[in-house]
C-alpha cells in the first residue's frame, strides 16, 4: 500500500517542501508540496534524484578502512575508537594544530551535523580548521561582521515585494537563491516584472536568470567593485541618499567614491558611463530597491570590497530594513545566539600569513600547510561532507598533498575525489532516512517559516545518522579535561537534533515546538519579513559604521589594480553552475547527468575565430597553476574575452566510485585556478577571472 510522506529537499539552499510517495519501503514518486508557504510547490529536477541518492549502489553504508588489498568494512564502535585513537597519536607528536579539518557545504544542510558536528571539532583543539565559506561567502559574513556586527547577519533581497532588483554574478534560476533562500526564483522573477518591477542583471555570461531579465550587462570578471563604486558615487553626487539615523560615516564614503567615476567604471567593466549613470538613478528612485550580489562579486580579488559596497548601496537609498529592500529574517529559531559573532585575525596561517575568520582559515592555505614542513605542519585530516580536490584552489596540489599525510578520516557517504585518501570513511545515511530542520536556511529565506521533517523511511540498523557518527567520535576523543566539562559536552553530544530544535524553538521569537510543527501541514508561515533596525544591531552602539577601516584602507589597492594596473587583454575563466548539478556531487544520478553535455568551456565565438578554433574541438586551457584538456563550445552567451567552464566537474581519478563516470566527463576548474591568488582582507580564492589560454589540444 502506497503513503504519502511531507519533508523537504536539503540538497540546496531552496530548502523545497515536497512529497514522498512510498510502496512496499521504496520511493515510488516525488513531487512538490503546494502546502508548504515558501516552496509553494515548486522542486527542481535535484529533488527528483533524492529517490536516486537512496538507491544509490555507489553509497557506503559502514564504516570502510584502508588496507593493503583495499577497503574493508568495520565496526562503528572499532571504527570511533580507531580513528580517536590515530587523531590522538599525531597530536601527541606533533602538537594539537597537526589535526586539520575541513568542513564541506552539505554540513549545513543536515540539521544533525548542524547540531553535533561542531563539538567534535572544538575537542580536536586546532586552529588548523577550513571550510567551504573561504571558497563561497566568506566576503559576505565579513562584511555583514564589520558593519552589522554579526557574521550571520546577513540580508535578503525581499524580492516579493521588490520593484527593482540589481543582481550581479548571480544566477538564482540555477541555485534557486544562495545566500538568499528563495525556491521558485523564476516564478518569482516573474511576479515581480508582473507589478511594474524591473530586475537587471550584471555578469559576464548570459545566465539563465538573465535570459529573462529586463535588463542585461555584461561585465568584466573582477571588475564589479568598479561599477558598484561608480553606482554609489553617482548617487551620492546626485544628492538622491536617504540615510537611517543610526547610520555613520557618509561623509567617509563619499570622500572615498569621490574618484570612482562612471567613466572610469566603464573602462575597465565594458558597461557604458551613460547606463551606469542611469542604473544609479533609477536604483536611487525606486520605491522599493534591493541590490544582490553573490558568488561572482565574492569570489574575486575585491570580494570584500563588492559586498560591503552591496550594503552600502542598500543603505544609502534607505532600502536596508524596508519592505521591497534589503531585510533581515526572523527564523523561530535563532541561530544568531547560538553562533559566535564572528573575528578576523585572531590568528593566521603558518605558512602565508592568511587571516582567520570566525575560527577558520582560508581553504586555499591548506595545501602549503600540508606540505610545509615545520612546527604546525598538518600531519592528519578530518574531512567532514566535502571534495576539497575538487571544491577549492588548486585541487592538483591539494591532491598531491593528501597522499602525504600520516592519518586521514572522512565523514563521508562516497569514496571520491578527496575521501579516497581516507584511511577510514564513515558515512552517514541519506536525506530520506533523517529527521530534518533548516536551521541554517531559514536565516536567509524570504519569508518567515518553519518546517520540522520526520525521516521518510527507516534507518537500517547497521547504519548511522551523521549526529550519532559526531557522537561516537566526541565520546571517543572526551578522554581529557576537568569532569564537569567532560560532563557537559558528553550531555550535548548525546542529545537528539530534535530535542536541540526543540528547545530553540520554544525559546525563539515564536515560541513553537517540534509537537507544534508536526502537526502543522506543510509548515508553519510566520509571515512576511519585518523592519528590525537598530534593535536587532549586534554592534556596540547599536548603529552602523558605514565606513570600516578593513574596507576603506583597501580601496587604493582597488583603485591601483583596476585603473591604473597594466591592461590585459587575454581570456579570463569563470565557473558557473547548472541546475541539474550540485557542485561536485549529485553527479551519481543518471537522471540529472544524462542529456546534453554540460561540462564544455563555453568561449565567444568570435574568440573562437581569432584562436583559429571550432566548435567542439578538444582544447588546452592553461593558467599560472597548471593546464586541462576539455572540449569548447561556441556560445554568443559569453562576453568576448571571457571564458567559463562549469564547478564541480573532472571525476575520474583512480579509485573513485562513479557508476556513471562517463556521462559526467570533463576537467576540474580547480586544477586551474590559483591558491595564491586571494582576496587578501577576507583570503578568499579568486576563483573567478583567472587569466589563461585557450589552445587546440595536441592531436
Amino acid at each position: 500500500m502506497a503513503t504519502v510522506r511531507r519533508t523537504s529537499c536539503n540538497l540546496c539552499e531552496a530548502i523545497c517542501g515536497v512529497l514522498v510517495t512510498v510502496e512496499a519501503g521504496r520511493v515510488t514518486d516525488i513531487r512538490g508540496d503546494e502546502a508548504d508557504p515558501l516552496s509553494r510547490g515548486h522542486i527542481c529536477p535535484k529533488a527528483v534524484a533524492l529517490r536516486d541518492l537512496q538507491e544509490d549502489p555507489d553509497r557506503l553504508t559502514q564504516p570502510v578502512r584502508r588496507t593493503a588489498t583495499g577497503w574493508e568494512e568495520l565496526g562503528w564502535d572499532e571504527a570511533y575508537a580507531y580513528v580517536a585513537t590515530r587523531l590522538r597519536a599525531v597530536q601527541k607528536d606533533h602538537g594539537r594544530n597537526s589535526v586539520g579539518v575541513y568542513l564541506g557545504n552539505p554540513n549545513v544542510h543536515s540539521v544533525g551535523a548542524m547540531t553535533h558536528m561542531p563539538t567534535v571539532v572544538r575537542l580536536l583543539k586546532t586552529r588548523n580548521r577550513f571550510s567551504a565559506t573561504s571558497v563561497d561567502q566568506l566576503p559576505h559574513m565579513l562584511a555583514v561582521h564589520l558593519m552589522y556586527g554579526h557574521q550571520l547577519m546577513v540580508p535578503v533581497a525581499d524580492i516579493d515585494r521588490t520593484s527593482y532588483l540589481l543582481m550581479l554574478g548571480a544566477n538564482p534560476l540555477a541555485s534557486n537563491g544562495s545566500m538568499m533562500t528563495a525556491p521558485g526564483f523564476g516564478r518569482r522573477l516573474k511576479e515581480v516584472q508582473k507589478r511594474g518591477g524591473r530586475v537587471v542583471v550584471i555578469d559576464p555570461r548570459r545566465t539563465e536568470t538573465a535570459a529573462v531579465a529586463d535588463e542585461h550587462h555584461f561585465v568584466r570578471p573582477g571588475t564589479d567593485a568598479a561599477f558598484l563604486l561608480a553606482l554609489i558615487h553617482q548617487i551620492l553626487r546626485d544628492g538622491t541618499t536617504a540615510v537611517a539615523s543610526y547610520v555613520d560615516s557618509l561623509s567617509v564614503v563619499d570622500e572615498v567614491t569621490r574618484d570612482w567615476t562612471p567613466e572610469r567604471a566603464a573602462a575597465v567593466t565594458g558597461i557604458a558611463a551613460d547606463d551606469i549613470r542611469r542604473i544609479a538613478r533609477e536604483f536611487a528612485a525606486a520605491d522599493k530597491a534591493a541590490c544582490y550580489g553573490r558568488l561572482g562579486v565574492s569570489t574575486q580579488q575585491f570580494g570584500a570590497i563588492c559586498q560591503w559596497a552591496v550594503q552600502v548601496l542598500n543603505i544609502i537609498t534607505g532600502n536596508l530594513d524596508r519592505p521591497g529592500g534589503s531585510m533581515f529574517p526572523r527564523p523561530a529559531v535563532d541561530t544568531l545566539r547560538g553562533i559566535g559573532k564572528g573575528h578576523i585575525g585572531a590568528w593566521t596561517s603558518r605558512v602565508r600569513s592568511l587571516p582567520e575568520f570566525g575560527g577558520e582559515l582560508p581553504a586555499s592555505a591548506m595545501a602549503d600547510e600540508i606540505l610545509t614542513p615545520g612546527d604546525g605542519q598538518i600531519r592528519a585530516m578530518v574531512t567532514i561532507a566535502g571534495n576539497p580536490v575538487l571544491s577549492t584552489p588548486n585541487g592538483r596540489r591539494l591532491d598531491e598533498a593528501l597522499e602525504t599525510l600520516d592519518f586521514m578520516v572522512c565523514v563521508d557517504p562516497y569514496i571520491n575525489e578527496t575521501t579516497r585518501h581516507a584511511d577510514v570513511i564513515l558515512p552517514p545515511t541519506p536525506p530520506l532516512e533523517r529527521d530534518h530542520y533548516d536551521l541554517a536556511f531559514h536565516q536567509l529565506a524570504v519569508r518567515n517559516t518553519a518546517r520540522w521533517n520526520d525521516a521518510v523511511l527507516p534507518r537500517p540498523s547497521e547504519s548511522r545518522h551523521d549526529w550519532e557518527i559526531f557522537r561516537g567520535l566526541g565520546l571517543a576523543l572526551l578522554d581529557s579535561g576537568r569532569l564537569r566539562q567532560r560532563a557537559i559536552t558528553s550531555l550535548r553530544l548525546r542529545l537528539s537534533p530534535r530535542r536541540v530544535v526543540d528547545l530553540g524553538l520554544r525559546i525563539g521569537p515564536y515560541r513553537l515546538s517540534v509537537r507544534k510543527l508536526r502537526k502543522s501541514v506543510g509548515g508553519v508561515d510566520l509571515g512576511p519579513l519585518q523592519p528590525a533596525l537598530p534593535g536587532r544591531l549586534y554592534t556596540k552602539t547599536k548603529r552602523i559604521d558605514l565606513a570600516p577601516a578593513m574596507i576603506i584602507d583597501d580601496l587604493p589597492r582597488a583603485f591601483s589594480a583596476l585603473f591604473t594596473g597594466p591592461a590585459d587583454d587575454g581570456l579570463l575563466l569563470i565557473g558557473r553552475r547548472h541546475l541539474r548539478s550540485n557542485n561536485s556531487w549529485m553527479h551519481n544520478s543518471a537522471r540529472l547527468v544524462k542529456g546534453k553535455p554540460r561540462h564544455q568551456l563555453l568561449m565567444n565565438p568570435d574568440d573562437l575565430r581569432s584562436r583559429d578554433l571550432t566548435d567542439g574541438q578538444l582544447v588546452e586551457i592553461s593558467s599560472a597553476a597548471g593546464t586541462i584538456s576539455v572540449e569548447v563550445a561556441s556560445s554568443n552567451d559569453m562576453m568576448p574575452g571571457v571564458v567559463s567552464l562549469p564547478h564541480g566537474f573532472g571525476h575520474g581519478r583512480p579509485g573513485v566510485r562513479l557508476s556513471v563516470a562517463s556521462q559526467v566527463a570533463g576537467a576540474s576548474i580547480n586544477d586551474i585556478t590559483d591558491s595564491t591568488l586571494t582576496d587578501p582582507i577576507a583570503g578568499t580564492a579568486a576563483l573567478n577571472g583567472v587569466p589563461v589560454k585557450v589552445t587546440a589540444a595536441p592531436a
